[in-house]
């Protein structure tokens, strides 16, 4: 392995920085290279085959032109739909991002977990086979947000997001009372960790949020082997595949490690 491996990290949108920014933590030696998939954001707008028709080639053509030595699919709604499609069509590595669900209910004491996500996510049949699994006699909550990975979005990039949207979308979650009630939230978008500040001032009760970055960071790292010095090579870069120049330097800077991303 080389001192500075190339990684690409692949979302719909800016979501997937929530997982970047992990996974730079864990291995600063790397080059990233970070694709927005804004010309087709928000996948849950779309079909399920509209989204395997795009995110099949796509990922190909990213593969190529930017030889990656792994791919992560930094989004829920890809990752339960494309991953046995691309792992079929190529060779490099890939490691996904799929709902928390059986760490969140091995941990909950009232047995009360939620799982927050997209529609899509939501519906899928990937997650209630992950809940059907991995209840362990939890009653399991599924939250279908139509609205909060584009109230992410929106505040990552300077606008104004009132408190009373996210809360509106939040409250679904939280069930029950007294000492049995909702105790563990899964973040089933990786969008959602941007919002995570607000959403715990914003909550009814204290829960705890179950975030899957950290375990796919730990697992990236394991893929790579051992970590190299940091080189000049380990750069950044950062494309929206509608082209749009970036202009969130600032922004984005704490998910590229400090780094400006080009």
């Amino acid at each position: 392995m080389s001192s500075s491996p190339k990684i690409l990290v692949f979302d719909s949108g800016l979501g997937g920085l929530s997982v970047l920014r992990e996974i730079v933590r864990m291995r600063p030696d790397a080059h990233y290279v970070y694709v927005a998939d804004d010309a087709f954001f928000p996948y849950g707008h779309h079909g399920e085959e509209e989204i395997i028709a795009r995110v099949v080639p796509l990922v190909g053509e990213l593969i190529a032109r930017h030889a990656p030595v792994l791919v992560v699919i930094a989004c829920n709604t890809a990752s339960t739909l494309v991953m046995s499609h691309l792992r079929n069509a190529y060779s490099v590595p890939f490691v996904g991002t799929v709902p928390a669900i059986k760490p969140a209910c091995a941990s909950s004491k009232t047995k009360r977990v939620s799982v927050l996500g997209t529609k899509g996510t939501v519906k899928r049949e990937y997650t209630r086979r992950l809940i059907d699994d991995f209840a362990q006699g939890c009653e399991v909550t599924l939250v279908g947000s139509a609205e909060l990975a584009s109230l992410a979005e929106s505040a990552l990039s300077g606008n104004d997001v009132r408190d009373e949207d996210i809360a509106a979308e939040l409250a679904p979650c939280f069930v029950g009372n007294g000492d049995v009630r909702t105790d563990t939230v899964v973040l089933a978008c990786t969008h959602y960790p941007l919002l995570l500040d607000r959403m715990t001032k914003l909550a009814p009760w204290p829960v705890d949020w179950i975030d899957p970055a950290p375990a796919i960071a730990r697992r990236v790292s394991d893929l790579l082997g051992s970590p190299g010095r940091e080189s000049n090579e380990a750069g950044a870069e950062m494309i929206f595949t509608s082209q749009r120049p970036h202009t969130l330097s600032q922004a984005l800077m704490p998910f590229f490690g400090g780094r400006v991303p080009a």
